[in-house]
């Protein structure tokens, strides 16, 4: 009997443990929409630890989306943005509607990585944020069957990786001057009717452009380009010296199944960036769009709670910050 009791409190624990590992909003009584969008937080940088939440607090309390944020950390639960190795539940997304992507040179296990490879070839859509043009490193795993996920990646359609193959950049260059000059987002003209560009008109961050390689791809439909801007205010004027760069586009991806998957990307995504109410509103109609659902006119992009994210920087996240904290309350 005793020994039933243990292993009950061990199962007990475990569960607990699990349920931790990650945090799920769902929406509010009577406004579900029926989709699920998984994120996937996990960057040294950016503070998508913080951005992610708020996001998908948004997207399930205002529009009805059921969502589920996953974190790098540690074993016991505290989030640490650099175990690039261990992000719990990366089962979910075999249920997922949509993925948002905000990797930065993850390493999972191989176990782990079959999910996000098999939902990747589901063509089911992902949006790709900020570092995720550069999501994966195989430094220590040279020889794992996913290596080829690697952003320095040589050698065919997987010329840099899951940046290069899916998204159609990976890591290039600071394009801008980094933590100097900030970015301005420019609405693409020929495509100012998307539905995702739906009341976007004002897109600010203090993140830099990112630079794109001269075979950026034909096929990618720009949303924004990224305007440098000459220091870190709303209101310093453009760098005429520095030439716009994509910053937000839409790419077809065509799977190892052969399924094509709808895939957008905006380099400009950090938890700061989403200050900016108008760049919430893009994500927020892009999560619309791309799980088939009529974007509306006008998206309420209020925050839920407060929303004071750190500034982006290697190393100044908050530290010891429970996966649990995150739980909606």
């Amino acid at each position: 009997m005793k020994l039933l009791v243990t292993s009950l409190a061990t199962l007990a624990t475990l569960i607990t443990s699990l349920a931790e590992a990650w945090v799920t909003y769902e929406p509010k009584a009577g406004t579900s929409n029926g989709k699920h969008i998984v994120f996937l937080s996990g960057d040294e940088e950016y503070r998508s630890e913080e951005g992610l939440p708020q996001m998908g607090k948004i997207l399930s309390q205002r529009h009805g989306f059921k969502c589920t944020v996953l974190f790098s950390q540690d074993t016991d639960g505290t989030i640490n943005p650099n175990n690039s190795t261990n992000v719990p539940g990366m089962h979910l997304l075999a249920g997922a509607d949509l993925v948002v992507n905000q990797f930065r040179f993850r390493e999972l296990p191989d176990a782990d990585m079959k999910h996000f490879v098999d939902y990747l070839n589901s063509g089911k859509p992902m949006m790709v944020l900020r570092t995720a043009t550069h999501a994966f490193n195989y430094e220590r795993n040279k020889q794992s069957v996913y290596a080829r996920y690697d952003w320095r990646h040589k050698g065919g359609v997987w010329t840099g990786g899951f940046g290069g193959a899916v998204v159609g950049e990976t890591w290039t260059y600071h394009h801008g001057n980094h933590g100097g000059e900030a970015t301005r987002g420019i609405v693409d003209g020929a495509n100012r009717a998307h539905p995702i560009l739906r009341n976007v008109n004002d897109v600010f961050g203090p993140t830099d452009v990112y630079g794109v390689n001269p075979d950026f791809p034909k096929d990618a439909t720009i949303l924004m380009h990224g305007l440098t801007l000459t220091g870190m205010k709303p209101t310093d004027g453009p760098n005429v010296n520095k030439a716009i760069m994509p910053l937000v586009w839409l790419r077809d991806y065509r799977g190892e199944t052969g399924k094509t998957s709808k895939v957008l990307c905006s380099t400009i995504g950090a938890a700061s960036d989403l200050e900016s109410a108008d760049l919430r509103r893009l994500f927020i109609n892009a999560s619309y769009f791309l799980t088939g659902l009529d974007v509306p006119k006008s998206a309420d992009v209020t925050p839920i709670g407060e929303f004071k994210p750190l500034m982006f920087g290697f190393n100044k996240f908050k530290k010891g910050v429970k996966v649990s904290e995150h739980e909606l309350k």
